[in-house]
């Protein structure tokens, strides 16, 4: 059976409050990073997730093994305790987001160029139009 899972994990990173949600389908981790600002209350996260969930632009997949977790409540307990005082993001997580900003980068460079060029195009052939009015005399 496919088994799906989602972490959300917020915490301060000088100036703002940073929220890096995980996901893992199919063995494969992608990541999404969003800046909340103040910091967020509990609610307010609640609010944010059922809201913005399915707009976030997450990751590129990255391969990631999954754990059988068992289901002993006081282990439970244990690690969650264990996970509010770890801070900062897993170094997977920070690969996938530096994945997802090359992505993004090299999107917006062809993007800029296809435009760049355009324009030199566009001004062109307003010269090469300029010189046959020109030309034609009156």
């Amino acid at each position: 059976m496919d088994r799906v899972s989602g972490k959300l994990t917020v915490f301060f990173e000088e100036p703002f409050w940073v929220g890096v949600f995980e996901h893992v389908s199919d063995g494969k981790l992608s990541v999404c990073k969003v800046t909340f600002g103040a910091e967020p209350k509990d609610y307010e996260i609640y609010e944010f997730v059922l809201k913005n969930y399915y707009q976030l632009r997450f990751s590129p997949a990255v391969a990631t093994d999954v754990k059988e977790i068992g289901r002993n409540p006081k282990r439970v307990q244990r690690e969650v305790r264990k996970q509010l005082q770890n801070t900062g993001i897993g170094t997977k997580s920070q690969r996938a987001l530096k994945l997802q900003q090359e992505q993004l980068k090299t999107e917006r460079k062809t993007v800029s160029r296809e435009r760049r060029e355009a324009e030199k195009q566009r001004q062109f052939e307003l010269k090469q139009q300029k010189r046959k009015e020109k030309h034609r005399g009156k």
